[in-house]
């Protein structure tokens, strides 16, 4: 295990592992965020799971929004099992070494499925823009195909356009520290370790973020702008009351998704201050996303919240 490779020639020497120290500032008593970690994770499992099995058991709920709630639960899965099981190791067992491809292969599935996420909530926000503002289009419009088709061409860009990452990360030289103040890989702390220049990983980065999950973000907003606007215009306030509560329980999950990627950008720049702030950050935001999705939509939707009594075996009056 390499601990400190300063005494080498750094122009030769290559490390062949890292080594993840887990939260800045706080090694001798990190372990205890293992109890609320493993919980959110565990949250996270369970909840997106009986959404799968509540969507797929209802023939009710076979329907496009349902289908694109359905993708975004096996993506949320996928993006805390990325992390979460590296993180829990070493905060138990205290293991911390992680091999050069396990990493950038980490670092990979992080930004695809960080990415992937941003998409799904593009698709639900075209869904449910053409369900209020466009009704008598929807069935022409929203199909299986377009399901399909949207799921695809997300899956598509977020696999193609964050290969650079963990390309470029890999091209760069490593060979004075293996020591990484991070619990994860991720990009701009693997890359500082490096001791040639790093520019053009940091640029590549940052232009991803601005402008992939940008212009998802300010897609969004347009479109439930446009929905709300739609909604005012109602004569029922009952049904004003409804849609205000729904769109505002998930533009808060969408927001503090996006926001917390904006926070990450700007605070990795403060590392050297509050080296906790964005490693704290990182590891909240691919979790609690995951663990809050399943239940603020599932609470928020008649027909999910039967299909869970159902089966619960709760809804003993329909019986």
């Amino acid at each position: 295990m390499f601990q400190d490779l300063g005494n080498f020639n750094s122009s030769k020497f290559q490390v062949s592992e890292f080594i993840l120290l887990g939260f800045p500032g706080i090694h001798s008593w990190q372990h205890w965020l293992s109890l609320p970690l493993v919980l959110l994770y565990l949250l996270a499992l369970s909840a997106n799971i009986l959404i799968l099995i509540i969507i797929n058991q209802e023939a009710t709920l076979h329907q496009p929004m349902y289908y694109f709630l359905g993708i975004l639960a096996v993506v949320d899965m996928g993006l805390a099992t990325t992390i979460m099981p590296k993180i829990l190791t070493i905060l138990w067992f205290n293991a911390k070494t992680i091999g050069l491809p396990e990493c950038f292969v980490q670092m990979y599935a992080i930004h695809s499925f960080v990415g992937m996420e941003s998409g799904i909530f593009v698709c639900m926000a075209i869904d449910r823009y053409v369900a209020i503002c466009q009704p008598l289009c929807y069935s022409s419009i929203i199909t299986k195909s377009f399901v399909l088709k949207a799921t695809v061409l997300m899956a598509l860009r977020n696999s193609l356009t964050t290969i650079p990452i963990p390309v470029l990360a890999a091209q760069r030289h490593y060979c004075s520290k293996n020591q990484i103040e991070h619990c994860l890989c991720s990009n701009l702390g693997v890359t500082s370790l490096s001791c040639d220049d790093r520019t053009i990983n940091s640029v590549y980065q940052l232009l991803l973020a601005w402008i992939l999950m940008g212009s998802d973000l300010g897609f969004i907003l347009v479109s439930y702008a446009l929905i709300l606007h739609s909604v005012l215009k109602l004569n029922s306030m009952e049904a004003i009351s409804k849609a205000l509560s729904t769109c505002t329980s998930h533009l808060i999950l969408i927001l503090f998704f996006y926001t917390v990627v904006i926070v990450i950008s700007i605070t990795h720049s403060a590392t050297m201050m509050f080296p906790l702030i964005p490693v704290l950050l990182n590891v909240l935001h691919n979790v609690i996303p995951p663990a809050l999705n399943p239940m603020v939509y599932a609470l928020k939707n008649k027909e999910l919240r039967q299909g869970l009594r159902k089966l619960l075996k709760l809804d003993l009056k329909g019986r």
